[in-house]
């Protein structure tokens, strides 16, 4: 599969995903895919200073990218309350 296709697929999952498990938080269909690959790399990012390992393929990288997404959408909701 290209990897660009399989980038927005996975980016469009993790942040409908994200956006379901933070009730709320939806932002269409581009705007999940922007916060699902954001969150891939936040939650990568993430992990590897944490020193954690979930494994490898597809499911790692749904996981990793949804855990990053929440920690974005996290960061904008305080953004949000902020103001």
């Amino acid at each position: 599969m290209d990897p660009l296709i399989y980038t927005l697929i996975i980016g469009a999952l993790a942040g409908w995903l994200a956006g379901y498990i933070r009730q709320g938080y939806g932002f269409g269909l581009l705007g999940n895919i922007v916060v699902g690959i954001v969150g891939a790399f936040i939650g990568t990012w993430v992990f590897r200073q944490l020193g954690i390992s979930i494994g490898s393929g597809l499911a790692n990288s749904i996981i990793t990218a949804v855990i990053g997404a929440l920690l974005l959408l996290f960061l904008i909701g305080l953004i949000r309350s902020s103001r």
